[in-house]
């Protein structure tokens, strides 16, 4: 699993307009191969009577599939640009329709390519584009006597407290990066003198909307 990856926040679409033709853009997140096509079928689908839809997706840790159709339009003009436009942003898990409604006007292959990445990034910015890091929920015992210094050096520290459980002692639940657990561990211990007993829980990723 990777540490940390940027992905589309969810659903985006967005609309521009180019020498008199609409370019529609579609964004979703797809983790599986039969995500995408499922996504895009629903798109050609809603705009069955478009001069083109095309797409291109990008999936897995490492981009294993990566996937572009110019639906009709010149070879290279279409596809390839929405999906270089995905990788130069280093998304992972996206998938981009753009549906066109030609206008009269011929763009020729430059203004295609350009046109294609304009209305890509448009829909990347109306989806929102987030960073996910692996963490993990690491559950700190301790005797009640020492819930107030915790609590204040969690709450001033990096780290970000997910729950409290009052019980016979306390049991706080932190978000933790997966690579620093054992760090985290190693700072309980010192705060609390080695009365802190600290146990590693499930791992799962954390989003954050940033700023393109």
């Amino acid at each position: 699993m990777l540490p940390s990856y940027y992905t589309v926040k969810g659903y985006g679409e967005k609309e521009i307009e180019i020498e008199r033709s609409r370019f529609i853009a579609h964004v979703g997140r797809a983790e599986t191969a039969e995500e995408a096509l499922e996504f895009i079928q629903k798109i050609k689908k809603k705009h069955s009577n478009a001069t083109h839809n095309c797409s291109a997706y990008l999936i897995g840790e490492n981009d294993q599939i990566q996937k572009a159709n110019d639906d009709g339009e010149p070879s290279g003009t279409a596809g390839v640009p929405i999906l270089e436009v995905l990788k130069k942003k280093k998304l992972k898990d996206t998938v981009v329709v753009i549906t066109r409604y030609f206008g009269g006007i011929k763009l020729g292959a430059g203004g295609l390519i350009r046109a294609y990445s304009k209305a890509t990034t448009a829909g990347l910015e109306s989806a929102g584009i987030v960073e996910r890091t692996l963490m993990r929920i690491v559950h700190t015992i301790v005797d009640y006597t020492w819930l107030g210094k915790l609590e204040n050096e969690l709450r001033s520290s990096i780290y970000n407290i997910k729950e409290i459980h009052y019980l016979d002692l306390v049991k706080i639940e932190t978000y933790v990066k997966y690579s620093k657990t054992e760090l985290f561990v190693e700072w309980i211990n010192e705060l609390t003198n080695g009365q802190g007993k600290c146990l590693e829980g499930n791992h799962l990723y954390l989003e954050e909307l940033i700023n393109t």
